[in-house]
């Protein structure tokens, strides 16, 4: 019977854990997920028809947005604001304090529920900190009543 000593432990170990890394490297770069292997039937050919672009689904009608107020797009994150009469607005609902969604628009202003920043409908300029930012203002087109992304 033969004595195992600390060498032939630890090589034996060693041994084990090259086995491992030279597995995960056999591997590496090929596609792993059944995902990636669809049938070629699945892919456009260049004789199928292109689809023709649909229209924008609307974010809401004008009237959904009240004036001197504002709705929150949480899905979308954006806010659509009506500072006047007929006068809309859409800006990111992202906070520049610390990049939570804002969640209302109350008294003329969009604000985080985080840390309290206000923002003003009219411009999404800093209305109250922390935020030193404005929001972004995103383009929106107005038509027949729907309001839409632009």
């Amino acid at each position: 019977m033969t004595e195992t000593t600390r060498r032939t432990v630890m090589l034996g170990a060693g041994g084990a854990g090259l086995a491992v890394v030279l597995t995960a490297c056999a591997s590496y770069g090929s596609p792993t997920t059944q995902a990636s292997e669809e049938p070629a039937a699945d892919e456009p050919s260049s004789a199928a028809p292109k689809k023709k672009k649909t229209a924008a689904k609307a974010l809401a009608n004008t009237d959904d947005i009240p004036s001197g107020g504002g709705k929150v797009f949480e899905g979308q994150k954006v806010v659509v604001t009506q500072p006047s009469d007929g006068e809309f607005k859409c800006f990111t609902a992202v906070c520049t304090h610390q990049g939570c969604t804002v969640d209302e628009v109350a008294d003329g202003t969009i604000n985080c529920p985080c840390h309290g920043s206000k923002f003003k409908i009219s411009d999404g300029s800093v209305a109250g900190g922390p935020a030193s930012e404005p929001l972004a203002e995103k383009k929106i087109k107005v038509s027949g009543g729907k309001i839409t992304l632009a």
